[in-house]
Parts: structure tokens; sequence; C-alpha cells
């Protein structure tokens, strides 16, 4: 598929998927919708499950961020894990919103986005990455689907972005390949500026026993012992460790 197209086709489906979509699950900081939910083994710990298939066709997590500017957007990665057949079309992608349309920042090998190695890889910051054509910028500039970090900051420098999505929406380009239709992907430890979404629970006094408050080597913690550990939770975050 050639990269106009891919573009193309990943426009139409992300209009379906945010106008379509349900939520099937809100937490601080993100909400999943369309085929995603949160499940065990991620890197470590819990992971969000995006699946692409026949019913919904999509899945994706939308992250609550505050409106910035393109400059403004310094660390965008992930850790993924391709779990069942491939990325490809398009698929997964960060998408950044903007009042004239989104931009698209593709995650896989540049520069065609097939072919993702199996088992957990990271991105990388994609701020600053100038690979090939790992920035889609055609909704906003026609004729720009191939671009890169240094193109899109260019001319685009000082436009707002008023969302951040993570995507997986090319389960049926999967179908030619001699695949069945569903794109699962695993995604953790995702970046955001100075946020890392992790999908795990937040930790509760019951994170304190079996030594688990030996974890906490930052806030909140470190703590001194499990009582020191279980007193900041019970207190809610009012007695501090040390």
């Amino acid at each position: 598929m050639n990269t106009l197209r891919l573009a193309l086709v990943a426009f139409v489906l992300t209009a379906l998927a945010l106008t379509l979509g349900t939520t099937a699950m809100a937490a601080s900081g993100y909400t999943l919708y369309g085929d995603a939910q949160i499940v065990s083994g991620g890197n470590p710990g819990n992971a969000a499950q995006l699946r692409s298939d026949a019913t919904p066709g999509w899945g994706g997590i939308d992250f609550d961020v505050s409106a910035m500017t393109f400059a403004q957007l310094t660390r965008l990665a992930t850790d993924y894990n391709i779990t069942d057949d491939q990325c490809g079309a398009g698929s997964p992608r960060f998408q950044l919103n903007t009042a004239g349309g989104n931009i698209f920042v593709y995650i896989g090998p540049s520069p065609s986005f097939v072919g993702c190695a199996p088992g957990w890889q990271t991105t990388g910051n994609l701020i600053g990455n100038n690979d090939p054509c790992r920035y889609d910028t055609s909704q906003l500039a026609p004729g720009t689907q191939c671009n890169t970090y240094a193109g899109t900051l260019a001319l685009f420098t000082s436009v707002t972005i008023t969302g951040i999505q993570l995507v997986v929406d090319s389960g049926w380009n999967l179908v030619a390949s001699g695949g069945d239709g569903e794109e699962t992907i695993l995604v953790d430890n995702v970046m955001i500026n100075g946020n890392t979404y992790t999908f795990d629970p937040s930790p509760t006094k019951d994170s304190c026993k079996k030594g688990g408050w030996k974890s906490f080597t930052s806030s909140p913690g470190p703590f001194k012992n499990q009582g020191d550990c279980v007193s900041f939770f019970a207190s809610g975050g009012k007695n501090e460790g040390d």
C-alpha cells in the first residue's frame, strides 16, 4: 500500500473510531475506547490491549492532556508488543488532534511501518525522530503525508494540540496478507511529556504488604518499614514517609 493511500485509510478509520467508539473504561489520565481493555502481561505489570477486528474494528486510548503547541510536546513514546498478526496500514499510531485535523505519528519500522519485530519493543522518544515518513501531516497540509519531525515542527510550531490518542485500527488490512483480520497490540509505559502511563492499579495500603513497601524508592516513599507505608496510604498521603 502506498503512503498516500495509507494516510487516507488511517484518516477514514480514525474519524470513525473517534465518532462511534464507546468508552470502555475511564481511569486517571486516560480513557479506553472501542475494543480496548487492561490485561496482564505488561512490561512489567499490566498493559492496555488494543484490538482491531470485525467488530468494532478499532481500539484506542484517549489521554487526558492539557492543550499545548506542537513545539511544547517534548516526549512521545511507548513500549508495544504485537501479539496477533502485524502492524501496517497506519496502525498502531499516535494521533495529535488539532483544529485543522490530526497529525499522525506512526509506530514501527520506517518508512513502510510494516514488519514489526515480535515481543516487547520501544519506540524511543518520537519527538525529534526524523525517520522518513514517521510523521503524516497531510490532514493539515496536503502532500505532506511523508514528513519528519523537523518538517512537522517547521510547519506547525505554534499549532495547538487539543488531544492525543494511541490507536489500533487496521485488522482489515491483514486479511490480504494471510492474517485472520485481527490486529492485537499491547502497549505500556506510554510517555507524554512528563507523564508516564503504566495501566497498573493505583497503589493502596495493601501494596505495602509482603515487602512491597521497599519498592517505593521515590515519591511516595521511601518508607522506613511497612507500618510507615501503610500509614501514608491510610492517611491519604498526609503522613509522609522518610
